[in-house]
């Protein structure tokens, strides 16, 4: 077991190294930020300054190394146009970003999982038909495409709720069932899929010979072993929804870590931008590194084959 968990670390380690890498390199070569930071008209030797107050005068490896070094001590740098520590911004708006998460969670789990529950009982019906069409709808409209036409109609046309900003629960409906939409999709297709192999194991079918209720099978043996890898998907959505929902949030004009990154990009803001990746890539690599060893625990075979 201790082989298999320092295994998996390293894999979280070489994954955020690469993460790392990456984002270093791709906003670097988005332009030069200097040029943003410094006022109109001014001087190469204004420029010049600035670069070396941003320590941006040195080599990009030298850039790299103090920047992983930092990263590894906790420190995410300091934003360029905020003036502050990109971790005290990241925290700011993670409480507002784990709302609009946790609304859009809910709202995938009330659809996903009774439409794939259903989809898997009533196989070849008309309500799997049904819950097959709302997933092929749900994986193809974008979110972003969804919150749009739904501004258009129940702000602009009916005016029942405000197109953006955050205050009442009015201002989080339509923010959360535009980013929630897909991952209900995706919710309804692992349901289904799980519940299918579970209705068609052994023991499914040794509870059916002893007489049981079908919804005794279904609700109390089915579906609970089905949850497993429901549940697991669910948690990986919901810190995906955290620190991802970039263009949900800028439409909606939601203050938080997606719209936080969107100014970075805009602004270019070198510290911003790494500092909200790697936060995000942290928590999730944490996350399935969390799931990886409880599925060890649980099920020795998976220490062994992977």
């Amino acid at each position: 077991m201790a082989r298999f968990i320092i295994r998996r670390t390293l894999y979280a380690l070489v994954t955020l190294l690469i993460l790392s890498l990456t984002i270093f390199m791709v906003i670097r070569l988005t332009g030069d930020s200097v040029t943003l930071l410094a006022e109109p008209g001014a001087h190469a030797e204004d420029l010049d300054r600035i670069r070396a107050e941003w320590g941006l005068d040195r080599s990009w490896p030298v850039q790299y190394l103090t920047f992983a070094k930092n990263v590894f001590t906790g420190d995410l740098g300091k934003s360029f146009n905020y003036d502050m520590p990109v971790s005290t911004l990241y925290f700011q708006r993670l409480p507002n970003s784990l709302e609009l998460a946790l609304a859009a969670t809910l709202i995938s789990f009330l659809i996903g999982i009774p439409a794939g529950l259903i989809s898997a009982v009533k196989v070849n019906s008309v309500w799997d038909n049904t819950g097959k069409v709302i997933a092929l709808f749900g994986l193809a409209v974008p979110g972003f495409w969804l919150g749009l036409v739904m501004i258009l109609v129940f702000s602009v046309w009916l005016g029942w709720l405000p197109n953006s900003g955050q205050g009442s629960w009015q201002h989080l409906i339509m923010p959360a069932v535009a980013l929630g939409w897909y991952f209900a999709a995706s919710l309804l297709r692992l349901t289904r899929s799980s519940m299918l192999e579970v209705l068609r194991s052994e023991y499914i079918k040794l509870a059916r010979l002893k007489g049981l209720p079908g919804y005794v099978v279904i609700a109390v043996h089915a579906f609970k072993n089905a949850l497993i890898p429901v549940l697991t998907l669910a948690g990986v959505n919901l810190v995906v929804m955290i620190n991802a929902a970039v263009i949900i949030e800028v439409i909606f004009a939601w203050p938080g870590i997606g719209r936080l990154l969107y100014e970075g990009i805009f602004q270019r803001d070198f510290p911003l931008v790494q500092g909200v990746v790697m936060e995000a890539g942290i928590m999730i690599v944490v996350i399935n590194l969390t799931i990886d060893i409880l599925y060890a625990y649980i099920d020795p075979r998976i220490r062994l084959t992977r």
